[in-house]
């Protein structure tokens, strides 16, 4: 259970990240970090966002699975 505490505050912070080079991305006009367009950082942080929220509900279910 602890572990998907974990998992899910890395892929969040991953995902936050992510969406904040996009962001300079797009306000610089340039690609700093070698990315060609800019939506392809949030497509990327999309994917960490969801995997975040997977595995809230998986610590979530396994909670609920010991209560009862």
């Amino acid at each position: 259970m602890k572990v998907f505490t974990i998992v899910a505050w890395i892929c969040g912070l991953l995902a936050a990240a992510i969406m904040i080079f996009g962001t300079i991305a797009l306000f610089l006009g340039t690609n700093p970090f070698g990315i060609r367009h800019e939506i392809n950082y949030f497509l990327v942080s999309s994917n960490f966002l969801l995997l975040a929220i997977l595995c809230v509900l998986a610590r979530q279910g396994c909670c609920c699975e010991k209560k009862e």
